[in-house]
């Protein structure tokens, strides 16, 4: 059975708790988790399919780990490889940002030569903008938690998000 690569990086454990929730739901025996704090480029290299996820902190910022991994991230060849990303946010205290490092890792596996999947419906979300919604704003390019605004909707979402890219990834 071919392994799945769940990359996240946490500062406050709420991160980690939703990409626990999405290896369970996918199968803990199918999905390697790395903390994105110890992990190295090269890791990626064992997976076609990939998981990412980070939580957006502040006025669109990256995770303090994701921000430390980013360089080396921005160089790994996803080629081949099917990724699906997923973050967190609070989208009524920074509606402006909501997201965006969804949107950021989006772009660099789009410009390294991943084949997107997991697009998640922006609607039930309050918010005034986001790098990761799609141009037509129909979507964002990942899965969108809000554990401050919305924590009640984060199992149903998780377990929606994970049937969605189960089949999107032939899984």
């Amino acid at each position: 059975m071919e392994k799945i690569g769940l990359f996240y990086g946490t500062d406050t454990g709420n991160t980690e708790r939703v990409a626990d929730m999405i290896k369970n739901e996918l199968g803990a025996d199918r999905v390697e988790v790395h903390d994105i704090a110890s992990a190295k480029a090269s890791d990626f290299d064992a997976y076609t399919k990939i998981i990412l996820g980070q939580p957006t902190w502040y006025y669109g910022e990256r995770q303090s780990s994701w921000d430390d991994f980013w360089e080396d991230f921005c160089a790994i060849d996803f080629s081949g490889k099917t990724v699906a990303c997923f973050g967190l946010g609070d989208q009524a205290d920074y509606a402006e940002y909501f997201i965006d490092a969804v949107g950021m890792m989006h772009d660099v596996v789009l410009q390294n030569g991943g084949t997107p999947a997991g697009y998640w419906s922006t609607e039930g979300y309050e918010y005034d903008e986001s790098k990761a919604a799609t141009e037509d704003g129909e979507f964002f390019v990942g899965l969108a938690i809000d554990e401050d605004q919305q924590a009640e909707l984060t199992e149903q979402r998780v377990k929606d998000w994970v049937a969605q890219i189960k089949e999107e990834m032939e899984l």
